[in-house]
């Protein structure tokens, strides 16, 4: 890709596209400006060159059509005062609204465009809207990386109709996933969680050629472990994928890839405030009941594996930590994680959630911001805002 302190940018107006889908609450107030403050960097750099910045941004669902609920309008103020540089809104993110504020303010200042998903075409790649959308800018900036894996107007459509470069978070974010993964320090070791194995069937797949580790926790370790033979009560399982985890446990055999799974388990027979919880062995769920978390024992053979790591990757939750009960064996994994001297690269919010509740965020190396696209890129595909900037 291009770098984009090779542009031109003085006196013109760049369209950067950034990631501002932040959580609010119920007021709208934001409550975790982790993807603004990601975004800065970029916007600094295209503002102090001189240029007028139109920022292209979605927020939430709306479906292609405007919902007040869903305006970007309440960011507009936090982003001025993270800048530090004069912020305007406008009501619509092409036409003449658009254009009109952009003559209004100087270099270095920026233009925030309303919501993108306000307009059906945005989605459907439409390209009478990527039109649109190019008519106002000269040069265009992908710094969106938790959309590239989705081919829309603002996202791929606008790296082919203008001078395209990608943005500082978006190129960091492909150079630690994708070249970390290529040229590791090992032993590589990725710990792998979630609820469901169908969510990151495609993951496991391209990391069995790439790790010397592989660590799965969470309900996806159910399935692995009811593959393997073992009666897990009425812990989640995908029935479906079982063929699928034996054929992954064969290969991994085969490649010399140690596939790591729970030993024992944090379990209840239902979600009810009163519950008795327990710990088993992994290998023997009660009758009736659900391991909802690593146990104890597991958690720290993990460790053991984390700590004699070179470079680690982490995606996702070792039992439902959304819940206090079972939230030890991820909170495990972030302080194993922090404590670690290897390259660590951690994603997925429950991940990224543990490290920032025990302050551990500054010991990671990289935290992506990306999500879905995050994992599109550990699944080894090419994501279309990626291959449209070229």
């Amino acid at each position: 890709m291009k770098d984009l302190r090779s542009a031109e940018l003085a006196g013109k107006v760049v369209a950067v596209r950034v990631d501002l889908n932040v959580p609010t609450d119920d007021d709208g107030a934001m409550t975790d400006d982790t993807r603004m403050l990601a975004a800065l960097p970029t916007l600094e750099y295209v503002a102090a060159a001189g240029a007028r910045v139109l920022v292209l941004a979605h927020f939430k669902r709306p479906e292609g059509r405007p919902d007040p609920a869903m305006s970007l309008e309440v960011l507009a103020q936090p982003l001025a005062e993270r800048l530090g540089r004069r912020v305007e809104f406008v009501e619509d993110c092409v036409g003449a609204a658009v254009a009109a504020a952009l003559e209004r303010v100087a270099p270095g200042e920026v233009v925030l465009a309303e919501n993108v998903r306000f307009h059906a075409g945005e989605t459907a790649n439409d390209p009478d809207f990527v039109r649109e959308l190019a008519a106002s800018a000269d040069v265009f900036v992908n710094d969106a990386f938790g959309t590239t894996h989705r081919a829309h107007a603002s996202v791929a459509g606008m790296a082919g109709a203008l001078p395209a470069y990608p943005g500082f978070l978006l190129q960091t974010e492909i150079e630690m996933l994708a070249g970390k993964l290529a040229d590791p320090q090992r032993p590589l070791v990725a710990v792998v969680g979630g609820a469901k194995v169908s969510t990151k069937l495609g993951v496991l797949w391209n990391l069995l050629g790439r790790v010397d580790s592989l660590l799965l926790g969470g309900g996806m370790a159910n399935t692995f472990l009811m593959a393997q033979g073992h009666d897990m009560g009425s812990s989640l399982v995908e029935t479906d994928l079982l063929d699928d985890a034996r054929e992954i446990l064969r290969l991994a055999k085969e490649q010399g890839v140690e596939i790591v799974l729970p030993e024992d388990g944090v379990m209840a027979p239902d979600l009810a405030d009163d519950m008795p919880v327990e710990t088993h062995p992994a290998t023997r769920v009660p009758d009736g009941w659900s391991m909802l978390d690593i146990g104890p024992e597991s958690a720290a053979r993990f460790a053991g594996y984390l700590e004699r790591a070179g470079t680690i990757v982490w995606n996702g939750p070792m039992g439902m930590a959304e819940r206090a009960a079972f939230a030890a064996g991820t909170r495990a994994l972030a302080e194993a994680v922090g404590r670690s001297e290897a390259f660590t690269i951690v994603g997925g919010g429950d991940s990224v959630a543990a490290l920032k509740a025990l302050g551990l965020l500054d010991a990671v190396d990289h935290v992506s911001t990306g999500g879905g696209a995050s994992l599109e890129v550990l699944e080894g595909k090419t994501l279309p805002g990626i291959a449209a900037l070229g």
